[in-house]
């Protein structure tokens, strides 16, 4: 029986292959076995991804459970959470992922062909109010401050930002811990100083400041 699994869930039009770097580092530098959560990011509702999500982990055999997610695959780590309290111990990481709604994703749906792209996405990325973490399981929060990216197009990201997610959008009242570094959205997962982070924190419940 593995002692560490950790799940990885990709981000909003992805398959989760463009974690496969992430992985091999979490696995082979670290010491994590790791398994990829796939999921229809577009055609099916926030509450379809949590559930499969949730099947996933219940299947798991091990002494620790840990998540990881970028971008939108935080949000569906997150809202498993927030509904599930009876999963293995462990940790959580968000990598990139607007918590507190996108102002990207507002500015692609404001457009018709934007709306059709983002599909069922559209209705779970921003929150009826600030989400707040309450749990009892520690989450860390990652954000990116190079702002480089396809963002600019459909929003103002010229604060600190990703180029795809704002810094402000990242932050989670009742997170154990923030790290900002300097990363663009898509160039976090192939990072490996924020692998690097991401072990440290699921072993220790805080990043290396």
């Amino acid at each position: 029986m593995p002692s560490e699994i950790v799940i990885l869930a990709h981000g909003l039009w992805m398959s989760g292959l463009e974690l496969g770097v992430l992985r091999h580092r979490l696995e082979n530098e670290h010491g994590f076995k790791t398994i990829q959560y796939s999921y229809a990011s577009v055609t099916e509702s926030m509450a379809e991804h949590v559930r499969g999500l949730r099947e996933l982990a219940q299947k798991q055999t091990c002494e620790r459970l840990h998540f990881v997610g970028h971008s939108m695959g935080g949000l569906v780590i997150y809202n498993l959470l927030e509904s599930t309290n009876d999963l293995l111990p462990g940790r959580a990481v968000l990598v990139g992922s607007p918590v507190q709604g996108s102002c990207v994703a507002a500015g692609i749906a404001r457009w018709p062909l934007g709306r059709i792209a983002l599909g069922c996405a559209s209705e779970s990325i921003a929150p009826d109010a600030p989400r707040q973490w309450k749990g009892n399981r520690d989450i860390g929060v990652i954000a990116g401050s190079v702002s480089i990216g396809l963002g600019r197009l459909f929003a103002n990201v010229s604060p600190p930002s990703d180029g795809t997610v704002l810094v402000e959008e990242t932050r989670l009242e009742g997170a154990a811990d923030h790290i900002v570094m300097p990363v663009t959205h898509t160039s976090m997962v192939f990072s490996a100083a924020v692998a690097d982070q991401i072990a440290k924190f699921l072993r220790e419940g805080k990043f290396e400041k």
